[in-house]
């Protein structure tokens, strides 16, 4: 794939300082805008490689590793879905999305390590109290969920997206229980208990002090108008959406990789940016076609507001486990789940990549891509002739627009 002309850091080196200037940032905010502005450019350092055969010369800068940068997440992804392909079951999948409140989605922002961590927990409880039920599947259940916590325009939109085993060990462990080949569990049901149990908990942090509310929401430590919103919020069904089952475990590989190291917006989605202004693509999914693609301009400085949103806070993890797939007992409950549907034991054997391993390494045995090969003779090998140094910003430019 050929490389964007403009990238999410062309914005930032643009119009960065003046945004630095304008607005009081946190510092993992900080953190990462100076991330994405410095990711492979000379301000990290790197090396020098030569081709053997015809001598081409470049430059391999090091890449920051910032999960919010839209150049990072590639190595990032193809790793993770290697220590995946051990774990999927010969079963049908399901996706399950779990969608905040328009109302709640604001509040969230404010507070994020503490809504988005009562996002997980409610969704994971709503699962599998659901499931365990004898009525829908009488099963222990197994699955992982990532948040995004944007929309296409980059607005904030919290949401879980999991993806479920259809079925799971009996509440004794004696036997499979197989949910039926097109059905996993009633949405309704979901959604009312999703919605009590997340504003349940959002009342009681409320109730401890525990909530940041601020600018336009510092009306509502007012009780009454607090009460008010939350009664809003409770009337109307919440979106939980279980999309059709995937067409088989390798399926569920390729398209999960798509969701587990997205960042708000990816570089390939930038038009132009001109006059202060950022013009991007976006999908509208209330259009009709569905999903028909559209054009969006945002002031820079609202774009840079927009994209610092989606920012999580340091240590939080967007990807989480639960049930049968669960850190503590994955490794045991996964064996007695083959045994009881004579599932092989993975689909493929997952690639282990040392830290020690040298990334070109790293690279090619997790995509099969190498960076070895000359780009301008393809078939002399690149080698390393000098190190690089890190050099500071103010010594180059590294507008690339």
């Amino acid at each position: 794939m050929a490389r964007p002309t403009l990238e999410v850091a062309d914005v930032f080196r643009r119009y960065g300082d003046a945004y630095r200037q304008q607005h009081a940032l946190s510092p993992g905010q900080q953190r990462v805008m100076t991330a994405i502005e410095t990711c492979r450019t000379a301000a990290l350092g790197g090396h020098l490689e030569e081709c053997a055969t015809c001598g081409h010369q470049r430059n391999a800068y090091n890449s920051c590793a910032n999960r919010h940068c839209p150049k990072c997440q590639s190595l990032a992804r193809a790793a993770w879905l290697k220590q995946r392909t051990a774990e999927v079951l010969d079963v049908p999948y399901f996706h399950v999305v779990f969608t905040l409140p328009d109302a709640i989605a604001p509040i969230a922002a404010q507070n994020k390590a503490l809504v988005y961590g009562l996002l997980f927990r409610s969704t994971a409880q709503t699962l599998q109290t659901i499931a365990a039920d004898p009525q829908h599947l009488g099963a222990q259940i197994g699955f992982f969920a990532v948040l995004h916590t944007w929309g296409q325009t980059l607005v904030a939109h919290p949401h879980l997206h999991c993806v479920v085993p259809g079925g799971g060990l009996s509440l004794d462990d004696t036997r499979w229980v197989s949910c039926r080949p097109d059905f996993f569990l009633p949405v309704r049901v979901l959604s009312r208990l999703f919605r009590r149990l997340f504003l349940q908990g959002l009342q009681a942090a409320y109730d401890a002090g525990k909530l940041r509310l601020e600018g336009c929401f510092e009306r509502l430590r007012d009780s009454h108008v607090w009460a008010q919103l939350v009664g809003a919020v409770r009337q109307p069904e919440w979106v939980v959406y279980a999309k059709r089952p995937f067409a088989g475990p390798q399926q569920v590989l390729e398209y999960v990789g798509r969701y587990t190291h997205r960042v708000a917006i990816s570089n390939n989605r930038l038009l132009d940016m001109d006059g202060g202004r950022v013009r991007f693509i976006y999908k509208d999914y209330r259009a009709d076609p569905p999903q028909a693609m559209k054009t969006m301009t945002l002031a820079a400085n609202e774009f840079i507001r927009r994209f610092l949103l989606h920012v999580l806070p340091g240590g939080f993890h967007r990807i989480r486990y639960y049930g049968f797939l669960g850190p503590r007992q994955r490794r045991t409950k996964l064996a007695r789940c083959r045994e009881l549907i004579r599932s092989p034991t993975s689909i493929a054997t997952p690639v282990a990549a040392s830290p020690a391993t040298d990334y070109r390494d790293r690279t090619e045995a997790l995509t099969g891509i190498s960076l070895r090969t000359c780009p301008a003779c393809h078939h002399g090998q690149m080698i390393v002739i000098k190190r690089l140094l890190p050099v500071p910003r103010t010594a180059f430019s590294t507008d690339t627009s």
